[in-house]
């Protein structure tokens, strides 16, 4: 067998590797995720820190770089316009909920911050998640890189589930997310315009609705557990 041959050999060995190392990290991290989202409090706060925990490891043996994850500066200014964008439908989305008397505004500028900015650091890290993570192991998976966003956007919005609304909105903010980062590689403006969006749903759109934008089990029990803070109120 002549070097290059062996040479190719090696490299096909090495991509198949990858190949299935992409795989068992995007299980083992979206099995987690799920069975975060699947399960009761109390278990529920020790499971997010199981994986959380498991996916800053994997995100540590395999570590590409800020650059490569988006955490960058580069590109920041031209992507602006999807912020600019999310503003938009904020501002269509207030309007009408001022129409329908659906909207819930904070009593002020300290009680909005205290409401929304773990949500805004949760965004960010929502992002880094489908970006960063995801959509880097699907890259690798797929040929195309228009089926590795659809791919990510899909596992993106099943997380959502049942929510109805939160399933649709994610696939589609999801599909277009991925689809921008491949454009911007910067993950700054997807998140704001991601925290941008959420904040909206969560003030225009009443909580039997979304049920207060819970998912998995929290959305099935919300009804319950809903009442049961009515009736232990005196």
């Amino acid at each position: 067998m002549t070097g290059g041959a062996q040479s190719e050999r090696t490299q096909d060995h090495s991509a198949q590797r990858s190949k299935r190392r992409d795989l068992l990290e995007l299980a083992i991290a979206y099995a987690l995720i799920l069975l975060v989202i699947w399960t009761p409090r109390p278990l529920q706060r020790t499971l997010w820190w199981v994986a959380a925990a498991a996916v800053l490891a994997i995100a540590a043996t395999s570590f590409e770089g800020f650059q490569a994850m988006g955490l960058r500066t580069a590109n920041f200014l031209r992507s602006l316009w999807v912020v600019g964008a999310s503003i938009l439908v904020c501002a269509v989305a207030t309007a009408l909920a001022i129409g329908l008397h659906t909207l819930r505004l904070p009593p002020g500028p300290l009680a909005f911050l205290k409401n929304y900015w773990a949500y805004a650091l949760w965004a960010l890290v929502q992002q880094y998640l489908l970006q960063a993570f995801f959509l880097a192991r699907f890259l690798r998976l797929f040929k195309g890189p228009k089926s590795a966003a659809l791919a990510a956007a899909l596992v993106f919005a099943a997380a959502h589930l049942p929510s109805p609304l939160l399933t649709l909105v994610t696939l589609l903010w999801g599909l277009a997310a991925c689809l921008l980062f491949l454009r911007y590689r910067n993950l700054y403006s997807l998140a704001l315009a991601h925290a941008i969006l959420g904040i909206t749903i969560s003030m225009t759109v009443p909580g039997p609705v979304d049920h207060n934008m819970r998912v998995g089990l929290g959305y099935l029990t919300y009804g319950h557990t809903h009442k049961s803070a009515q009736s232990a109120q005196p």
